[in-house]
């Protein structure tokens, strides 16, 4: 909304300041600014407000604005005076308003930083958390302006005005004064006032889905008369899933005398329903939906399933119908899935909605499912029915233009039906905001994400959202710092969700596998050491092998202490015919069923060739008793031999790393073959080689909910066993995480005591002032240096060298032995271009390097020599640090090389980084045995290297200013490291979407 040519010329209309947002009970509303154009709103707004909110207002009774009340409070320069307003359908549900005062409680300008504030809003609004939006945004207005405190006076009966103020979580001082409450409130953002914006943020999000997923019922807007059309398919299925609430039909075409269809009430509008309805699924072509919409948002209507195309996949101009769709809906209230969604999915049992083009609803099931792609929702819902996996609930969100998988995960963190969340996505439109939520639903449950358009550089047709530059193996580490288990497939997923929504998690990487195929073992073994597991000799039942043969084996597996986790494997049996008899799937379920629910609580999973009805039967559902411990019978293999070496992150031995080695090219690797007995069960290992030891362990502590609750008892089955496998490892991941977020890193204290943020703040400062360009600055070699220097951060100092008499006097000064090397762009950090010369230990050998140097290369003005001490013999390494704007701040590490890069062995995290962050981040990367004693060579000093990165961290973290770092190399010796170069990018810094009021996205 533009301002009235009346408003203060000085300050212009503050446009973004406007925002929606998600109120306490799901429903949404506007915030904006108020305008002189506001007047018949202001006035029709308090005419609904009771007596009693006026008095609590204004301390006495007010019934009536006067004109210059009106004028008063449409008025603002919005600098020291700002009104905001709170809309739905255009109309106010509520006001706030603050007033710049000096020290004594007089208007004022700027300096003075405090101002009073007074909030209104309607009876018919309260509770909804109105007001505790309002302060929000009214508290980032202010702080911009250079507020620093709000003053406020409140009546004591007005208790939730109180309340309102209590609870935001700043620092406040109350007294009482003249019959009534003084509250003042620091606006400065705390720890408390986050934490409860993110709560709030948390509850609204999610209890707008649970809302469009459990609606009491329902209207399907543009059901045809005649069969088939995208409407009637949608009633139809909502009609077979037996939905639970009340339906109907609506169509503008009807025919007056048309009174039911397909067994629901048929009506031409909404508004001859005589009750409100919940969800609206729209299935008319695009150019009606906007009067759809209206005549939900005038009937209230708290939801949309919006299935009709026609939008952003289709170019500019479906783009912009898209948004006109969203702001639409907003205006009333309402949240959108869509447009062009393929429907949603709730199978409770009180609710049994299936408002979606899926002919047939699931079974009921723990696992959540999300995706941003009708297609691929249907490949996914088929592939989960076809290994008897349910739903509890389904999201295909189109082009996902307002719910989206950030709203999914806000839901399923709290939702009790969810054991798993699923998501297939396109697109981030909020990084920072996704890796928050999915660190936290899944210190709770799993969360599996298969993300699609990973290597486009740009978004899917319909997805109107900010493009991040970050390649997609950053984005997959992020995802893995957040606990997300990150997929490649659709089918991965399902392997994955299937076991972690049926079976508890694994308590370690040790794998023991029973079966009836040597062969089929043997795969699965291979399998285990490729994907970082610790498997134990496979167990051969042989082709004889009952299925009391495998009940038995697997009881004793369970209860077998020194495993974590048992794949079954199994092969049809032979008759004696010859032919192979594939009707005992059912007895082998069974049988696995009965052992599963006598043995301890651990992981089973089974592959299967070709044994008709086992998966069927498997799946299942069967009671899972409560664990207990089995006695140890002959069969059960002993424990492997103790080792007093520490176990890598990954959860791998040293044997584990050395057989996965060999696999790539060494023949000596000991494979059992045949039967094992119990000697070869401890020796089926080779010996060891150097491997990096662990981060820092978190501290035992017990796993949260849903692991330690009773499992439906259904077993996964597998027809290969590589995906049994990498299904299983991703749990093992996983349950790891789980056990180390229980205790998270932290900041070690000593940091603070060597790290100057002033003095970097005041050179940061004068670097930018400086050189004002909106594209920021490079630094030279010594302001990077000296910035970097004061959070404890040193860089090897170098000299200019244009003349071979100069890179003597530089040597001179620094001592020798010494490095000459080039510092031209198209040389920098390229040994292999000759651009480097090492150990010039004297001057003869200093003008003979750079005779070769400028021979080899081109005239000193254009290398642009530079001499530089040389630094104790290491590790080659890069550290770095990146600002995304739409991911955060990202450090980077990796070895120095050709190799490295064409690899892509770069590890990342995002900052700010903790002492466990930073010990993963070196030992994440293929190398990092090189920093440990690879084949015999001294292990260097990675206790020096991780507090590099913690500082680094520090610095980006403290300075947003700073958008990028690059240390290279980095020479870790086995005492101390040595930073020899370093490059600084200063900049203002890109503006953060996740530190201001909560508000949903505008694209």
């Amino acid at each position: 909304m533009e301002p009235n040519p009346e408003q203060s010329p000085h300050h212009a209309y503050p446009d973004h300041w406007e925002a929606d947002v998600v109120l306490r009970d799901g429903g949404t509303a506007r915030i904006r600014p108020i305008t002189t154009d506001d007047a018949e709103r202001l006035v029709s707004f308090y005419e609904q407000v009771s007596d009693e909110s006026k008095y609590y207002r204004f301390f006495a009774p007010y019934p009536r604005l006067s004109d210059r009340d009106v004028h008063r409070f449409t008025h603002h320069d919005y600098v020291d005076r700002v009104g905001l307003a709170v809309t739905i359908g255009g109309e106010f549900i509520g006001t706030v308003r603050y007033d710049r005062i000096d020290d004594r409680g007089r208007p004022a300008s700027a300096p003075a930083d405090e101002a009073e504030v007074a909030f209104l809003v309607q009876d018919a609004h309260q509770g909804r958390g109105v007001a505790s939006a309002l302060l929000e945004h009214i508290a980032a207005v202010a702080r911009e302006r250079g507020i620093r405190r709000f003053a406020a006076e409140v009546l004591p009966a007005n208790n939730k005005m109180i309340k309102v103020f209590r609870d935001a979580g700043y620092t406040q001082r109350r007294s009482f004064e003249d019959g009534s409450v003084h509250l003042t409130l620091d606006l400065e953002p705390t720890e408390e006032s986050l934490a409860v914006q993110r709560g709030r943020e948390q509850r609204a999000e999610a209890r707008s889905v649970q809302r469009l997923l459990a609606p009491g019922s329902v209207a399907v807007i543009g059901a045809g008369r005649t069969p088939g059309g995208v409407g009637r398919t949608v009633l139809r299925n909502l009609l077979a899933a037996g939905y639970t609430g009340r339906a109907y039909a609506v169509n503008r075409a009807f025919d007056e005398g048309l009174a039911t269809l397909d067994g629901v009430p048929a009506h031409r509008s909404l508004g001859e329903i005589d009750e409100q309805v919940d969800l609206a699924v729209i299935a008319v072509p695009a150019h009606q939906v906007p009067e759809a919409v209206a005549d939900c948002g005038e009937h209230g209507v708290q939801g949309l399933v919006v299935v009709s195309a026609g939008y952003a996949e289709r170019g500019a101009d479906g783009r912009e119908l898209q948004r006109e769709l969203v702001r639409q809906a907003r205006s009333y209230g309402m949240r959108i899935i869509g447009p062009n969604a393929f429907g949603i999915i709730n199978t409770a049992e009180n609710v049994r909605l299936n408002a979606s083009l899926a002919p047939e609803s699931p079974a009921r099931g723990r696992i959540g499912l999300f995706t941003q792609s009708g297609a691929i929702g249907i490949a996914l819902l088929s592939g989960l029915h076809r290994r008897g996996a349910g739903l509890s609930s389904f999201i295909s969100a189109g082009n996902r233009a307002d719910v989206s998988g950030n709203d999914f995960l806000q839901y399923s963190f709290e939702d009790p039906d969810t054991d798993v969340a699923l998501l297939y996505l396109e697109s981030l439109g909020n990084p920072r905001k996704f890796t928050r939520l999915a660190r936290r639903t899944a210190a709770v449950k799993p969360v599996v994400v298969v993300k699609g358009a990973r290597h486009s550089g740009t978004n899917p047709p319909g997805h109107a959202v900010p493009v991040s530059r970050i390649p997609d193996a950053t984005v997959s580490a992020l995802m893995r710092q957040a606990g997300v288990i990150r997929v490649d497939t659709v089918t991965e997923m399902v392997d994955a969700g299937i076991l972690l929504a049926g079976q508890p998690l694994p308590s370690g990487p040790r794998v023991a596998i029973l079966g009836n195929s040597e062969s089929l073992g043997l795969l699965t073994y291979d399998a285990c050491l490729a994907e970082g597991l610790r498997p134990r000799p496979p167990i051969d039942l042989t082709t004889a092998a009952s299925p009391q043969d495998f009940r038995d084996a697997l009881a004793e597996a369970l209860a077998d202490a020194t495993c974590d986790a048992v794949i079954v494997t199994a092969i049809p049996w032979v008759g004696e015919d010859g032919e192979a008899e594939t009707g005992d799937g059912q007895v082998l379920a069974a049988a696995l069923h009965t052992a599963v629910a006598g043995g301890s609580a651990k992981p089973v999973a089974v592959v299967h060739v070709e044994i008709g009805g086992l998966a069927e039967a498997l799946a299942a559902a069967s009671s899972t008793a409560a664990p207990r411990q089995r006695p140890t019978t002959a069969r059960t293999a002993p424990p492997e031999a103790p080792t007093d070496r520490e176990v890598p992150t990954d959860g791998t031995t040293d044997t584990d790393r050395t057989t996965s080695t060999d696999r790539e090219g060494a023949t000596d690797r000991e494979v059992p073959t045949g039967r094992t007995t119990d000697t070869d069960r401890t020796t089926a290992s080779a010996p060891a080689a150097p491997h990096p030891p662990a981060a820092p362990a978190a501290p035992e502590a017990t796993p949260p909910a849903p692991e330690d609750r009773p499992r439906p008892g259904r077993i996964p089955a597998y027809p290969a066993a590589e995906r049994a496998v990498r299904a299983l490892a991703e749990a093992v991941k996983y349950a790891q995480w789980r056990r180390q977020a229980a205790v998270p890193g932290k900041v070690p204290e000593l940091l603070d005591e060597t790290i100057d943020e002033a003095g970097a703040a005041a050179l940061i400062e004068a670097h930018l002032a400086a050189a004002p360009d909106p594209r920021g600055r490079q630094l030279g070699h010594d302001e990077a240096r000296e910035l970097l220097g004061r959070y404890g951060i040193d860089v090897r100092p170098t000299l200019p060298a244009p003349d071979p008499d100069a890179a003597v006097a530089a040597a001179a000064r620094l001592g020798y032995p010494v490095a000459l090397k080039t510092t031209a762009p198209h040389l920098r950090h390229r040994a292999d271009l000759g651009g480097v010369r090492l150990d010039l230990t004297d001057e003869d050998a200093l003008r003979r390097a750079y005779g070769d140097l400028t021979d080899l290369l081109g005239k000193p003005a254009e290398l642009l020599p530079v001499v530089q001490a040389m630094a104790p013999r290491g590790v080659d390494t890069v550290v770095r640090a990146s600002i995304d704007a739409a991911a955060g701040a990202v450090l980077s590490f990796g070895l120095a090389g050709a190799p490295s890069e064409l690899l892509g062995d770069t590890a990342h995290r995002l900052v700010p980084v903790t002492d466990r962050d930073a010990a993963e981040l070196i030992r994440s990367i293929r190398a990092a045995p090189v920093l440990f004693g690879w084949r015999g060579a001294a292990p260097v000093d990675t206790a020096a290297l991780e507090e590099l990165l913690l500082r680094l961290s520090r610095l980006v973290d403290d300075h947003p200013e700073v958008v990028s770092v690059a240390l290279e190399p980095v020479v870790v010796a086995p005492q101390g490291l040595t930073a020899l170069g370093a490059a600084v990018r200063l900049a203002p810094p890109p503006a953060r979407n996740d530190l201001g009021p909560r508000r949903l996205p505008s694209y």
